[in-house]
């Protein structure tokens, strides 16, 4: 609903249910779902002008790691329009993706998948950047600010924000200090191909699949005469994801549960032992690196592969004289420090949360924990200050909370079901009472 704004001339008011901020796979996810309940007035924004998706880490066969039915919908609404199923057959691929019997999508796939999904949604508005959002006492509302992509300025307001504005690469201080063209982020690896080429050595830093996918590429194009290849990693080996059914079943809405209801310091505990669950290696790509490096051993004169975990990089600068970077690392089992020295550096460190500027003007109202991570709630809401009814649900922001799970697109249609069935007082969508084998509690003893 439009109507004339009370505030002031420079835009228009609109009312909704809820307003979710940013598009990635999980508020589309919540906007695909929302689309079929019936009374329920949801908006995405998204600052971007299309959906993009992992464009920099997009290779031409890199795969999914998790199976088709881990889509927008499926997990809570297999017979949804926006199934990754329905897109199949819209596409006339249904037959042949059953022949091919691979049932993980390429990333090509499914980030086209999403943008299928992403035209068939009015209510997701592109070009729509969010600067401020503010509590508004009177009205019971949250009022959010934004700007259009054609400048026009937009005043919206809702009762629920759902705030899933994905996040941010990270580089860590030991790295942060070199130079651009000395320096990249995975997430910006296949943009900037020209200085991987131009690069006599390249040193990936960092495990994880992105950093062995990144080591694939950098063997693949060794083997045709390519730059010297080092791989470095803090971990104590090159660890394989464990996708054992058994451990799956730690991405089930039972054990998230479970999770959520531990004291803080024995979540905290947890996670950094689960590390392997979400920051592993698929053992299909530990497989390919080992292959190249086999591969390497028919051919002469190529440039050196070198590969070494256990070690920790402490710092990073320039030689003056050679303009090449020189890491300072450190043997972590013997406690030996030394150089290293390449022309550029792969920071395959990951991601973080980042922090909303536009929450800026109602931070004093979100409970915060001795960390000053966000107080969150069983059903994804951020705990408020006293007197505030609105609620603000987070995705992907609650690994502190919710579990090493929270960022899989697995459980995305559980959540943003549950956060539905938060916001409209009903089950808009049946959650799962019996999703794992494994009783995490302890066992109830007899009074």
């Amino acid at each position: 609903m439009t109507v004339e704004n009370p505030l002031g001339a420079e835009g228009v008011t609109s009312e909704h249910d809820v307003l979710a901020i940013g598009c990635g796979p999980f508020n589309l996810g919540l906007a695909a779902l929302a689309s079929t309940v019936d009374g329920l007035d949801l908006v995405v924004l998204e600052e971007q002008p299309e959906l993009r998706w992992h464009r920099g880490m997009m290779f031409g066969d890199a795969s999914m790691q998790v199976n088709f039915l881990a889509d927008l919908v499926t997990l809570v609404a297999p017979h949804h329009p926006l199934s990754f199923l329905s897109y199949l057959h819209d596409m006339d691929r249904l037959y042949t993706f059953t022949v091919r019997e691979n049932f993980f999508p390429s990333r090509r796939e499914y980030e086209d998948y999403l943008r299928w999904a992403a035209a068939k949604l009015p209510s997701v508005r592109f070009s729509h950047r969010v600067e401020q959002v503010h509590w508004d006492e009177a009205a019971e509302r949250f009022t959010v600010e934004a700007v259009r992509g054609d400048g026009t300025r937009l005043r919206m307001r809702a009762a629920n924000l759902v705030i899933g504005i994905g996040t941010a690469p990270y580089v860590p201080d030991a790295l942060a200090g070199l130079p651009e063209d000395k320096l990249l982020h995975t997430s910006e690896y296949l943009y900037r191909s020209s200085d991987v080429a131009g690069a006599r050595k390249v040193t990936v830093v960092g495990s994880g699949q992105s950093g062995a996918e990144v080591t694939v590429d950098l063997l693949s194009r060794n083997l045709e005469g390519g730059p010297a290849v080092s791989w470095l990693t803090r971990t104590h080996s090159f660890a394989p994801l464990d996708y054992t059914k058994m451990v799956l079943e730690m991405t089930t809405p039972a054990y998230m549960q479970y999770f959520h209801s531990l004291p803080q310091d024995v979540r905290d505990k947890l996670i950094s032992e689960q590390w392997q669950f979400y920051k592993g290696i698929s053992t299909d790509t530990l497989e390919e690196i080992h292959e190249l490096l086999y591969r390497r051993q028919l051919e002469h004169g190529l440039a050196e592969a070198e590969l070494r975990f256990g070690i920790t990089v402490e710092s990073a600068t320039v030689d003056a004289a050679t303009g090449q970077a020189v890491l300072t690392c450190r043997h972590r089992d013997s406690d030996q420090v030394f150089e290293h020295t390449t022309d550029l550096v792969v920071a395959a460190t990951g991601y973080r949360n980042r922090p909303p500027e536009f929450l800026a003007p109602i931070e004093d109202l979100l409970r915060r924990d001795a960390k000053g991570r966000p107080v969150v709630r069983i059903d994804h809401s951020v705990e408020l200050a006293d007197g505030v009814s609105g609620r603000v649900f987070v995705a992907n922001a609650e690994i502190h909370s919710h579990g090493v799970s929270a960022p899989n697109l697995d459980i995305g249609a559980i959540r943003n079901a549950t956060i539905l069935n938060a916001i409209t007082g009903r089950d808009a969508y049946r959650l799962p009472k019996r999703s794992a084998f494994t009783s995490f509690e302890a066992p109830r003893q007899a009074s």
